[in-house]
């Protein structure tokens, strides 16, 4: 335990928190069990050491550990908490829980946090994992205990503040949608927006881009094949060479999208005999933050039937994936789903490109854009690039990066 309380004290001690994510401040601290997922490399971590900071400096006693360190090759994740409560614990943060050794078969990480959660009812836990724990069946039931967020890659106003150059309140879509020519205006009048969107576009999602354009795209390399060569397996039943085929989709998914599958020619392209098991890849790969998927019939965590559209998750994947020019269309897209999909209902429609909140239409276009396609639909908007102010229903495509 004295070995825990150094690591912890030194990597508290030493996380810079002059930038803190948004999220941060959305999660109530107070609760017993509190569960963050979010891909790797989006920042959980950093933001669970400056929370903890933040409680240490205010008198608590805090315990960070990583459940993949070498001390719970033997030891317990139950009885690390049974000590810490004793000696006054009362804070207890459990990084990358999903790598964490099982020490019987019949107790995974799941029910060992149960058995903490109600046999030290005053211990505080928080702990992180993949996005995709959302698919793993634990033995211990947590859905009534805990409380879930989810951490997405940095948003283009998160983006600007960690970079120092704009400080900004994010806006609900409806503000967006009523004021965006009066929000819009304010932030064009303090800062030449367009530059740093197109950064962003680029490099921006990932809090690491500080690195530099090259090693930013290696790290980003590594990161992908690390969430399927690491993280998929350890919350499903994968096999090596299904591993592979996964790797194979996505790379067909990249050079694509937005990707309208056609199932039977996938199939005979991976040389996967069953659907379900494409749709299962496909599943895996959205969950892992990798993809999303438009008009796929689904029920609960599982994607039944084929998806209309498919785009990488996010934009600097496009960049780091596609070798050839990406496409600037498919670009905007992928921005504006990825920035609504968390908060907002997002569905594919008949006519435009996205229907959000069964209510709104967008049509995703450049500067030039008009609404002929659209104009007799009510609540429909056109959301243009490379413009810094918006006018009647054009809509600047780079302020929906001011969601969260």
């Amino acid at each position: 335990m004295e070995q825990l309380y150094e690591i912890s004290n030194r990597l508290i001690r030493d996380v810079d928190t002059t930038f803190k994510r948004g999220l941060i401040d959305v999660i109530n601290w107070d609760l017993k069990l509190i569960e963050i997922k979010g891909s790797r490399g989006v920042g959980k971590t950093t933001m669970m050491l400056q929370k903890a900071k933040e409680l240490l400096a205010e008198g608590n006693n805090v315990l960070y550990v990583s459940a993949d360190m070498p001390y719970f090759f033997k030891k317990s994740l139950v009885d690390t908490a049974e000590i810490f409560f004793k000696y006054g614990g009362e804070y207890l943060f459990v990084d990358e829980v999903h790598k964490y050794p099982r020490k019987h078969q019949k107790a995974d990480w799941s029910l060992e946090l149960k058995n903490i959660s109600d046999s030290i009812p005053a211990l505080k836990v928080i702990y992180s994992g993949s996005s995709i724990l959302q698919l793993y069946s634990g033995l211990g039931d947590l859905s009534r205990r805990k409380a879930s967020y989810f951490l997405k890659g940095l948003s283009l106003r998160e983006y600007l503040d960690m970079n120092g150059v704009y400080k900004s309140v994010f806006f609900k879509l409806q503000d967006i949608l009523k004021e965006h020519n009066e929000i819009s205006g304010k932030i064009a009048a303090s800062i030449k927006i367009l530059p740093h969107f197109k950064t962003y576009l680029k490099t921006g999602y990932y809090p690491f881009f500080r690195d530099g354009g090259d090693v930013f795209y290696s790290r980003l390399s590594e990161i992908v094949n690390v969430i399927i060569d690491t993280d998929i397996p350890y919350v499903s039943d994968i096999q090596y060479e299904s591993l592979y085929k996964m790797k194979q989709l996505l790379m067909a998914i990249s050079t694509t999208v937005p990707y309208t599958p056609n199932l039977s020619n996938l199939k005979s392209d991976l040389y996967i005999t069953d659907q379900r098991t494409l749709i299962k890849y496909i599943n895996l790969l959205e969950k892992a933050e990798l993809i999303n998927t438009l008009g796929a019939k689904a029920v609960g965590n599982k994607i039944l039937g084929k998806p209309s559209k498919i785009y990488l998750n996010n934009t600097n994947l496009m960049y780091v994936l596609t070798n050839e020019r990406v496409n600037e269309g498919t670009v905007r897209e992928t921005f504006f789903l990825n920035q609504l999909i968390h908060i907002n209902k997002v569905d594919y429609p008949n006519v435009g490109d996205f229907f959000v909140d069964d209510k709104y239409l967008f049509e995703i276009g450049g500067k030039n854009k008009t609404s002929k396609q659209i104009k007799d639909i009510n609540e429909s908007y056109v959301v243009s690039d490379d413009i810094e102010i918006g006018f009647a229903n054009h809509i600047p495509l780079w302020l929906f990066g001011f969601l969260y």
